[in-house]
């Protein structure tokens, strides 16, 4: 759990999940839950709120980035006991219900995802208010809503002005010492991605926070950010020659 600090913004709370990081986001209007992870996160996320002295009727709303288990699994549980409505793109809803038609290599995302609902407790939420690319939310000081396709076809990252920080799901990954973009098994359509990126990019966030990383170092994240932008840049450099 970590909050303000030279390399992290004020109100802004981690939870060590499962298997992604939810946040807890935290002002003077409330509180909002980002991507509350796996099933049974609810419970790591209850105890950090418990914490920073935060409680269930202060939730305002439960943001998803995508609708993948490890990011929206526990997003049934915390809805019951906060209230809050649920804010997702409305092409997320296939896969809350677990329902998306996964072709080519994507499978493999698929058979992982039936094989996670079959071994927990997983329910499926119902998206409350349909989000769009340019919606601006009134919650953290504010948040645009960016439609970042690839990883799924819904996937949305939120950006902060007040804080210059994007949320970017899991367009791209800090997992096991290793940056990668969206690998192709967990991506509903790869050739969006890079396209993605590149608009993730283009904001020029001061700090970019994806859904999986091991130390909660916002600079840190946004230089292996960069690498990776620049990285694809090399790649289509070498295509065109």
């Amino acid at each position: 759990m970590s909050t303000g600090s030279a390399s992290w913004p004020p109100g802004l709370f981690h939870v060590r999940g499962v298997m992604s990081v939810p946040h807890v986001l935290v002002d003077g209007d409330g509180v909002v839950l980002l991507d509350p992870g796996f099933p049974g996160d609810d419970r790591r996320i209850r105890r950090v709120m418990e914490k920073i002295g935060v409680g269930a009727t202060d939730v305002r709303a439960i943001l998803l980035t995508h609708g993948h288990l490890d990011h929206a699994g526990s997003a049934f549980e915390l809805k019951a006991w906060t209230g809050a409505p649920v804010y997702a793109h409305p092409l997320e809803q296939a896969h809350l219900d677990g329902v998306y038609p996964y072709t080519g290599f994507s499978r493999v995302c698929g058979v992982l995802e039936a094989a996670g609902r079959a071994v927990t407790a997983y329910r499926p939420v119902t998206i409350d208010v349909p989000i769009a690319d340019g919606d601006e939310l009134p919650f953290w000081g504010g948040l645009r809503v960016v439609h970042l396709p690839g990883h799924t076809v819904g996937h949305c990252g939120f950006y902060s002005a007040k804080h210059d920080l994007l949320f970017s799901g899991d367009l791209w990954v800090r997992f096991l010492m290793r940056t990668q973009m969206s690998p192709r098994i967990f991506s509903d359509d790869i050739r969006l991605v890079p396209g993605s990126m590149r608009k993730a990019r283009a904001i020029g966030a001061r700090w970019v926070v994806p859904g999986h990383y091991s130390v909660p170092n916002a600079t840190h994240l946004r230089a292996r950010f960069e690498e990776l932008c620049l990285e694809l840049d090399r790649r289509k450099n070498r295509r065109v020659i």
